[in-house]
């Protein structure tokens, strides 16, 4: 199946064009080389919450995303407020994908525990925080790639919940 993906970053500096976007980079790298999937949005946006916001719906209801990849602004400053937004414009929480990005982070690092990054579903598209580094957002990606077909299969509903059950 080919997924329909949008990214959005989160950076006031990257929305002034003072910093090289190169987490979506890297983001855009392992949609097409590890998903298969296609990029149908792409914007940085300042770390404004209703700019977020917007951003989000108008990727999830416009663009109609099956998957929407998040980058900065999940720390712990005060305009880190990526995680806010997002829990704003989604129906259901998906605990166990922020938890498992975590988990493997603190593995190579302790800080990891500091990301406040959430994802959850808007309608029938996946929302995931990833961290502002292209590091971070590597290892992030990479530590749920293998579920997300699934994930998104069941959130599109291409696929039933248990099919993968024996």
């Amino acid at each position: 199946m080919k997924w329909k993906v949008a990214i959005l970053t989160a950076s006031d500096k990257g929305s002034r064009g003072e910093r090289e976007d190169t987490s979506a980079q890297v983001i855009r790298e392992l949609v097409e080389e590890e998903l298969g999937g296609e990029i149908v949005d792409y914007r940085i946006v300042p770390d404004e919450q209703d700019e977020i916001m917007a951003a989000m719906i108008e990727m999830t209801d416009y663009f109609q995303a099956d998957l929407v990849l998040t980058s900065g602004g999940t720390g712990l400053g005060p305009r880190d407020l990526t995680p806010e937004a997002t829990l704003k414009v989604i129906d259901r929480v998906v605990p166990g994908i922020a938890e498992a990005m975590r988990m493997g982070g603190m593995t190579r690092s302790r800080t990891a525990m500091l990301s406040r990054g959430v994802s959850g579903i808007r309608g029938r598209c996946l929302i995931i925080n990833l961290p502002g580094s292209p590091k971070g957002v590597h290892e992030s990606l990479m530590q749920v790639m293998d579920q997300l077909p699934h994930a998104l299969g069941i959130v599109s509903g291409r696929i039933g919940e248990h099919a993968n059950e024996r």
